[in-house]
């Protein structure tokens, strides 16, 4: 079955690694910048998102980083956070997404005087307005947030008491972020101990910029139920044969880690479009995630951010199709293990695949979408 781009929008869709700073429309920016009386690359919308684009795509995450500087400005008041996150929450829904979890620091938003608390709930409220508006529209969408630490900073232990005093109010897992190589998950050791002791979910941005001991250590250290990126498990793999149209398989030798990551089917939260531009992988059609899936791994399939990498769950469903050989079954078995490791309750994650994606793909695969 051929499957065109009509089809992959269609599809229903799972994003578990998706930063709310990163997903603002440039028509947004420009508005809050001139209220706040930030200073912008553009104040043309179409430019600055243009901008954004280039910016990101300068091959180290280092300078990724930096985009965020402009996003970050406009998400200092209350009115600006409640915004930012309903329309992530809308544009979500408009792509097919049924279940989000959207993640942020609510430390990097204190600069007008708002608390750590205020920020949680500016939030909530924006995703709650957004579910509501979707539905209005005719479209499912739940989402649950992830706090994030930045892992330069030395607040982990406080912000890991912030997740928990939000659990139940939208909060569903934590989280940390920012420059990975030289920052590893060991500075944050006791709030990962914390979180485990409160059987708190944990995923841990690792095996991006940094290599296979950043990985171990969200592990064994983070106790992470799931890893952010973790491209770089493929350092510990070793193609020996590679597959044919013949029906010969593709063999590897893998590492311990690499084992341990595939016995213990660890979710990788992969970000193709993404990982190309920080130099994490070569391209979409050599991104390690397509080894990874035909080795058996737990892959799952994101945007990270959608502003800096101009993308969508469409487009990132689709390049991987057009570029790497992905079939509808790689499709629905990704975003099937991305439901069945959502940070929710396992009749929820049942309710989610059974109700939400798999007549989704049924009806594709029916012949409904074919090019």
């Amino acid at each position: 079955m051929t499957i065109d781009d009509a089809a992959v929008a269609a599809l229903p869709k799972v994003v578990l690694h998706d930063h709310l700073d990163g997903g603002l429309r440039p028509a947004t920016i420009v508005e809050l910048a001139a209220e706040v009386g930030h200073e912008l690359p553009s104040t043309d919308p179409t430019e600055l998102g243009e901008w954004f684009l280039r910016a990101a795509s300068s091959g180290t995450l280092e300078l990724y980083l930096e985009t965020f500087d402009h996003t970050v400005a406009v998400m200092q008041t209350e009115e600006g956070l409640r915004r930012v996150a309903r329309e992530s929450v809308v544009d979500l829904a408009a792509d097919g997404v049924v279940y989000a979890e959207q993640r942020y620091a609510p430390e990097q938003h204190l600069s007008k005087g708002l608390s750590l608390q205020q920020v949680v709930d500016a939030v909530q409220q924006g995703i709650e307005e957004g579910v509501a508006e979707a539905a209005a529209a005719g479209r499912t969408i739940r989402v649950g947030t992830l706090v994030t630490a930045m892992r330069h900073a030395d607040r982990g232990d406080e912000i890991a008491a912030l997740a928990l005093a939000n659990r139940g109010r939208g909060v569903v897992g934590f989280d940390i972020a920012g420059a990975e190589d030289g920052f590893p998950p060991s500075r944050h050791a006791s709030a990962f101990r914390a979180l485990a002791e409160a059987f708190f979910p944990v995923t841990i941005h690792a095996g991006e910029a940094a290599g296979l001991e950043s990985i171990a250590e969200a592990i064994h250290v983070g106790h992470a139920s799931r890893i952010g990126h973790g491209v770089r498990i493929a350092d510990d793999i070793e193609v020996v044969q590679e597959g044919s149209d013949a029906g010969e398989e593709r063999e590897a030798r893998l590492g311990h880690l690499a084992h341990w990551v595939r016995d213990h089917q660890v979710p990788l939260e992969l970000c193709p479009t993404s990982n190309v531009q920080t130099g994490a992988a070569p391209s979409v059609a050599d991104h390690p995630i397509t080894l990874l899936k035909d080795l058996g791994f737990a892959v799952t399939v994101n945007t990270d951010n959608r502003l800096q990498s101009g993308t969508t769950m469409t487009r990132e469903m689709t390049r991987l199709v057009t570029e790497a050989g992905w079939t509808l079954a790689d499709l629905r078995d990704a975003t099937v293990t991305a439901a069945w490791n959502a940070f929710i309750h396992h009749d929820e994650r049942e309710q989610l695949v059974e109700e939400l994606i798999l007549p989704g793909y049924v009806e594709l695969n029916s012949g409904r979408h074919r090019a």
